[in-house]
This record gives structure tokens, C-alpha cells and sequence, in this order.
């Protein structure tokens, strides 16, 4: 059920995070985002990091990684997938500039405060984002 609830989380900040990046001056036209964005060893073909949401340009790449609750341990863990995404590029010559962001639907102050500390955007969720969908003739079950 918790991986259902992040991908809920996903859904809410894919649809407008271009247009939020794009006003800081990024200019964004794609973004990967559903099945996730992994990063894999050239040598051994296997997984080494894994991004929710990557923003890509000519100039740079933004890693997201989307919470419904994010922790204060996704903060270094997703700094980390940066410096891996980072190491992979290099190897690649691709020299765009990476930042990272994280995303939660709902932010505790703490993990907010570590997020910019670590140099991270942070995306919070605001307004009524979602709709509860009841079709006529609806009856809910009672345990």
C-alpha cells in the first residue's frame, strides 16, 4: 500500500513541476517520470541508483525524489543517488549541470530544513490538489 501512496505523490507533482522549474530560468521541455528513472553500471548492467522524476535540458538535469512523507534519511539518501547520477555522466562526458529536489505531500519542518541545507529544491504540495470520486449509488463498506 506504501508504494501506492508514493506513486499518488508522483502524480501530484509530475503534471506542473516543468512549469515550476521553468519560471526559476531552467527551460525544461521533458521530463521521465512514471516507470522510474534507473542509472545502471556500464560494467555490470546493474542497478545503482533510481530517480522518480528526471528533468532534462541541454544544460541541466534535476533529479526528483517524491515522498508522501519524506524523512529526514531520504535527504543523504537522495544527495547520494546525485553524486552517483553526477559520477555517471562524468563517465559519459556529459558535463550538464545536476541539482537535486525533493517532493513531499506533506513536508515536515525538519526534513525541509536538511533538504536546503543539502543545497536541494523543495516541493511542497499546496491548494486542492485532488478529488475524491464517489459515483452515484455509492455505499461505502463498514468493518
Amino acid at each position: 500500500m506504501g508504494n501506492r501512496f508514493g506513486e499518488l505523490a508522483e502524480h501530484l507533482v509530475s503534471p506542473n513541476i516543468i512549469q515550476k522549474f521553468n519560471a526559476l530560468g531552467f527551460h525544461f521541455d521533458d521530463i521521465s517520470s512514471g516507470p522510474r528513472k534507473v542509472i545502471e553500471d556500464e560494467g555490470s548492467g546493474q542497478k545503482i541508483a533510481e530517480f522518480d522524476i528526471l528533468l532534462e535540458n541541454g544544460e541541466s538535469i534535476i533529479g526528483v525524489e517524491v515522498k508522501t512523507k519524506p524523512s529526514y534519511d531520504d535527504v543523504g539518501d537522495h544527495v547520494q543517488r546525485l553524486k552517483i547520477l553526477r559520477l555517471n555522466k562524468d563517465k559519459k562526458g556529459d558535463k550538464r549541470k545536476i541539482h537535486g529536489a525533493l517532493a513531499g505531500a506533506v513536508m515536515p519542518d525538519n526534513v525541509k530544513a536538511a533538504a536546503l541545507k543539502a543545497g536541494l529544491y523543495v516541493i511542497k504540495q499546496t491548494g486542492d490538489t485532488v478529488k475524491i470520486d464517489i459515483p452515484e449509488g455509492f455505499i461505502p463498506k463498514t468493518w
